[in-house]
């Protein structure tokens, strides 16, 4: 099974933010080429792409199963029913996939370094 990552964000109205997330699947895609070789983002609002197109792009791309990665800190609406209403609503359209959503970011040793590194600068 080929398997492909979907990283989703919020989605904003500042190119900036957008483009961050576009950073971090390269950067995913480059740290860990041998496990992560598809990899697209994804914004829940406001800006593309959304879901269905990075599903799309990851079927083209020759994925067969999808991993819905949430780049949230916490568990909420977009987590528990959006992410998972578009995920389906775009699998529809690709049968024969298959999909799953992982936890949101949530709270691990590595999001507490990083705190501490941002305090620190």
């Amino acid at each position: 099974m080929n398997s492909a990552i979907i990283l989703v964000d919020h989605g904003s109205r500042l190119p900036e933010s957008n483009a961050l997330l576009d950073e971090v699947a390269l950067a995913l895609t480059r740290r860990f080429p041998d496990r992560f070789t598809i990899v697209e983002p994804a914004h829940m609002d406001i800006a593309e792409p959304s879901i269905a197109t990075a599903y799309n792009r990851c079927i083209a791309r020759g994925a067969s199963h999808l991993i819905i990665c949430p780049y949230f800190l916490g568990p909420g609406k977009h987590w528990t029913s959006d992410i998972p209403r578009l995920a389906a609503a775009a699998q529809v359209h690709h049968p024969g996939t298959t999909y799953h959503v992982t936890a949101t970011l949530g709270l691990d040793d590595l999001m507490l370094d990083l705190l501490a590194k941002r305090i620190g600068e």
